[in-house]
């Protein structure tokens, strides 16, 4: 399935990732490059997110998460977390019923303690909202850390007296309670995780495009999806297809991840 033609229809069931991961980078460098201040990327990339959420109902994606402000972010001007937080406070009262309406039921990963109190009281009234018929359920990472969640794991883990195991231990994590993400996205061009689901992407697929953030649309979405449906996951099992004859890398004819 070319990109082309997967930007005009919705890609088929059995191909779309049932979880979908998305890092939302390029803001700041889109409102520079149009001389504008980097909070006007943040307003653009806010747009941009009910792009993603609205092609991920459509094409059939179950779960969404989105990495909306890691717990590194905090080093940045005070000025611009300020705006971002505010900006949050804004999105949570405007798209909450929205969201609702399209079916979409919103949770929240992260430590919630830095946080001011109006905005923990959106969150929670956000994720009390009743959504009926359910299509696809948004969490949005907001002050997470890869690292913090797994910290937090092992000392509930070990406050409720498990002993760690692998298994054990991934029932403390974030997002414990879905499905891994199938697909990891991550826009403005850099290839690498920064801190997000650290745990949860150990067989997740990567896909890197060099799309700034406030320019993301369903287009964009769809390509990506195409490009995650021609991929053969094996989660260190051996390859269900035949490699190609000859080839010198696998002399003995098979594929291992």
């Amino acid at each position: 399935m070319s990109g082309k033609n997967a930007s005009r229809k919705t890609a088929q069931p059995a191909l779309v990732p049932r979880h979908v991961a998305v890092v939302m980078d390029g803001n700041g460098r889109w409102a520079t490059r149009r001389l504008l201040p980097r909070t006007a990327g943040h307003k653009f990339g806010a747009d941009a997110l009910t792009r993603l959420v609205r092609g991920c109902v459509q094409q059939g994606v179950q779960y969404l998460t989105v990495f909306a402000f890691s717990s590194e972010n905090w080093k940045r001007p005070a000025e611009e977390v300020s705006a971002l937080m505010e900006l949050f406070v804004q999105a949570l009262q405007r798209e909450t019923p929205e969201l609702a309406a399209q079916g979409v039921c919103l949770r929240f990963l992260g430590d919630r303690e830095p946080l001011n109190a109006r905005m923990r009281e959106l969150m929670a009234q956000a994720e009390s909202a009743v959504v009926e018929p359910l299509r696809m359920r948004l969490n949005v990472a907001l002050n997470y850390g890869g690292r913090w969640d797994i910290v937090q794991a092992a000392r509930a883990a070990q406050a409720a007296g498990v002993e760690l195991t692998e298994q054990s231990l991934g029932r403390y994590m974030c997002l414990a309670d879905i499905p891994e993400p199938d697909l990891l996205i991550r826009t403005g061009g850099e290839h690498r995780v920064s801190n997000f689901l650290l745990w949860q992407l150990a067989y997740t697929e990567f896909y890197f495009t060099e799309t700034l953030w406030p320019d993301f649309d369903e287009q964009t979405l769809a390509h990506a999806i195409a490009d995650f449906a021609r991929r053969e996951r094996r989660f260190g099992r051996v390859s269900d297809k035949p490699a190609a004859s000859g080839d010198p890398a696998d002399p003995a004819g098979l594929r291992v991840a």
